[in-house]
């Protein structure tokens, strides 16, 4: 009966205090009831192999799983994980590159703080994650304790059971056509980037020289000119916002999208067209400052067109893409 004992002992210990003692009377009668009259070690050793682990017989008397999260709940939970790390990651790296950009004043190198905000970001991305991950596992941790139910089939996103009904509701996607999440994201850091750059342009883009005192900056645009251009540069950010969102919904390259993401390339280089036609724009102690390194005169005009080409042919390779995807 030592073997016995000691059983009893392993999943009373398991167990609150004020259930022992009935729970150690009720599982010592049932084993007694499983021995032969003439019983020998081994027989009880089969019947202890037959009871189980001591924790699972434990967990059966408290109702309780043995796990943090089952398998109803599981596939639920790794989908909003999916769904819910990357956005928080990219918000997260978002509002810190536009608050550094933001508050960046022209005191130190723009590589210097490129190389922050990426250090920074990484930090503030990996505690964010650490936070997500720490409250969802809580919260389905929680569920799997206090939502009681007989039954273990998983739950998809809409908190149902599966049923072939579903696969109504999804279309298929060939690999090709997909549209990844991190392309979104990027282009919406892209977005973010560019913006809070142009608003602090005088402060962030220019031409950084060493000095007899320093260094020596001189920026590129002329601030008061550029910031005029304000309402043209918040309908781009609208217009690459509203595309990046389509794109989030549609989740596949379409014809429409396609023609839709062909207008919304092009719409950013008749803005720039339009914009730097305006030779004001840029700061003239910034072009006399070229004059004088390149020993001849410069042709900003030159200049001009051979950018707006380039983002002319960009623009145009980016659409081919998308309607190649899209007819796939």
């Amino acid at each position: 009966m030592k073997l016995v004992e000691l059983y009893i002992q392993e999943v009373m210990r398991r167990l609150p205090e004020k259930n022992r003692e009935d729970i150690a009377l009720e599982l010592k009668s049932s084993i007694e009831d499983m021995l032969p009259e003439d019983y020998t070690e081994d027989d009880v050793r089969e019947v202890l192999v037959s009871l189980g682990d001591p924790a699972v017989l434990a967990s059966n008397y408290q109702d309780r799983p043995m796990h943090l999260i089952g398998p109803r709940y599981y596939d639920l939970y790794i989908s909003l994980l999916k769904i819910i790390l990357p956005i928080s990651a990219a918000i997260t790296f978002i509002v810190l590159a536009a608050s550094s950009i933001l508050d960046y004043s022209g005191g130190s190198n723009p590589v210097e703080v490129v190389l922050s905000i990426a250090g920074n970001g990484i930090v503030e991305v990996i505690g964010t994650g650490m936070q997500v991950f720490f409250w969802l596992t809580i919260t389905f941790v929680v569920i799997e304790r206090t939502v009681t139910t007989d039954s273990q089939v998983p739950l998809t996103l809409k908190g149902k059971e599966w049923t072939p009904d579903d696969l109504k509701d999804i279309p298929y996607i060939p690999k090709e056509k997909r549209i990844s999440k991190l392309e979104i994201f990027g282009g919406l850091i892209w977005t973010v980037i560019w913006s809070t750059c142009y608003f602090k342009a005088a402060s962030v883009l220019g031409l950084y020289e060493k000095g007899d005192n320093g260094r020596v900056f001189t920026p590129i645009f002329d601030q008061d000119v550029l910031i005029g251009y304000w309402p043209l540069v918040v309908f781009l950010i609208v217009l690459e916002l509203l595309l990046l969102l389509r794109k989030w919904k549609d989740g596949v390259w379409t014809r429409k999208l396609a023609a839709m993401n062909a207008v919304f390339q092009l719409i950013p280089v008749a803005a720039f067209m339009f914009m730097f036609r305006n030779m004001d724009v840029l700061n003239p102690g910034f072009m006399d400052r070229i004059q004088t390194i390149s020993n001849e005169s410069f042709n900003f005009h030159w200049l001009y067109l051979t950018i707006s080409v380039a983002l002319l042919v960009s623009a145009v390779i980016n659409s081919y893409e998308g309607f190649k995807k899209a007819y796939k």
